[in-house]
């Protein structure tokens, strides 16, 4: 196994790794909205947070050697489903291979955000 960083995507706020390969395989952390220079949460609405995630996700996968069209699952957590539509209108503008996908609502994220994602993703 080997843990991937990069300084294009949000370090991480606490003891894990931004992304850890196995095999031919990488892993992500769970990203959230977060500008990768500053720390500090991008927008206030899930549209602008999710195009944040999704830069970031696509910093880290590029990191691993892979990409977003080659993500197989995500995991997907909102602070209140009923941006379920809105989150969606953004999503699929980066996930256009449609991977597998869970999408849940959560008591909260960190650092208040309104969305975080993570993914699975082959290499190579």
């Amino acid at each position: 196994m080997n843990a991937v960083f990069t300084k294009s995507a949000p370090a991480a706020i606490g003891p894990y790794s931004q992304a850890i390969i196995s095999g031919n395989m990488v892993y992500s952390s769970g990203q959230i909205p977060l500008d990768p220079e500053t720390g500090v949460l991008v927008g206030t609405e899930i549209e602008a947070q999710t195009e944040q995630v999704c830069k970031n996700l696509s910093e880290v996968l590029k990191a691993a050697g892979s990409s977003l069209d080659k993500v197989v699952k995500t995991t997907c957590f909102l602070d209140n489903i009923a941006d379920f539509g809105k989150f969606n209108a953004v999503y699929e503008k980066y996930f256009t291979g449609k991977p597998a996908r869970s999408c849940v609502e959560v008591a909260a994220l960190p650092k208040g955000a309104l969305v975080e994602v993570e993914v699975v993703a082959e290499i190579g």
